[in-house]
């Protein structure tokens, strides 16, 4: 079996309680959430998502179904 540690951190209550809503989605605690986090930083060797000042633009509704349109076809 592998072996476990016991991992603590301080975060804004508000933003915990918000991201448990999104987990509780998907049937998942937060410590399910942050394992899966750190399994992909272990696997990527890198953070799995972009960290920067200067982020790209949110897609609208119209162009995010134009950009799965053109990468899987018409629906």
């Amino acid at each position: 079996m592998t072996k476990s540690v016991l991992f603590r951190a301080r975060v804004p209550a508000d933003r915990l309680k918000k991201a448990e809503k999104v987990f509780a989605k998907l049937g998942m605690k937060a410590s399910d959430a942050f394992n899966i986090f750190l399994a992909q930083v272990e696997l990527r060797k890198d953070l799995p998502f972009a960290v920067t000042s200067k982020p790209e633009p949110l897609l609208s509704t119209a162009e995010q179904g134009k950009a799965w349109e053109n990468a899987l076809g018409e629906y």
